[in-house]
């Protein structure tokens, strides 16, 4: 004789009468929640801005020099509308101030949706670094993405009139 196992079922399930595979009508489907659309603050956290942002420098007694690479720049081209990439290499030497980097995220977006040249930009940002924190020098290097099989790359420098760097240190390897 055969024992009949009884039929369990687990605790987390309800039993039901419908087949085990069955598909539930939609109408008889319990209502998605209805998705959340965030809304739109009054004041953005953030915006481009054509405002460089500065701040003391901690050490003007000594030539060192801060480096920003900004690898997703964007504007526009002045003829065609399409968008330009560029890789930017900034270095410079303070004098009495600094650029606050948050101020040159919102600088370099002010861009996005303006038109202009590769050598116009390159020297307009060059030109309002120097006009913000008056460094001892600043170069910039732009390297723009290939448009019509061409990269260009840019390369814009300003020294403060009468500084000269300190000759370059070449230290022997470390043991």
């Amino acid at each position: 004789m055969v024992a009949s196992r009884p039929s369990r079922s687990p605790r987390f399930c309800r039993p039901s009468n419908r087949p085990r595979n069955a598909i539930m009508p939609s109408s008889k489907r319990p209502a998605a929640p209805a998705a959340r659309e965030r809304t739109k603050p009054a004041t953005p956290p953030s915006a481009p801005s054509k405002d460089l942002q500065v701040f003391a420098n901690p050490a003007p007694e000594r030539d060192y020099v801060i480096r920003f690479d900004v690898p997703e720049f964007t504007c526009l081209c002045p003829l065609t509308g399409q968008p330009d990439f560029a890789h930017f290499k900034i270095e410079y030497v303070p004098d009495k101030l600094c650029v606050a980097l948050k101020s040159l995220k919102m600088y370099f977006w002010s861009f996005r949706n303006e038109g202009a040249f590769h050598e116009k930009v390159t020297n307009t940002i060059v030109d309002d670094i120097v006009r913000a924190i008056d460094p001892r020098f600043v170069r910039l290097a732009a390297d723009w993405f290939v448009r019509g099989g061409i990269r260009t790359c840019v390369t814009a420098e300003h020294r403060k009139k009468g500084w000269m760097p300190a000759m370059r240190i070449d230290l022997p390897p470390a043991p």
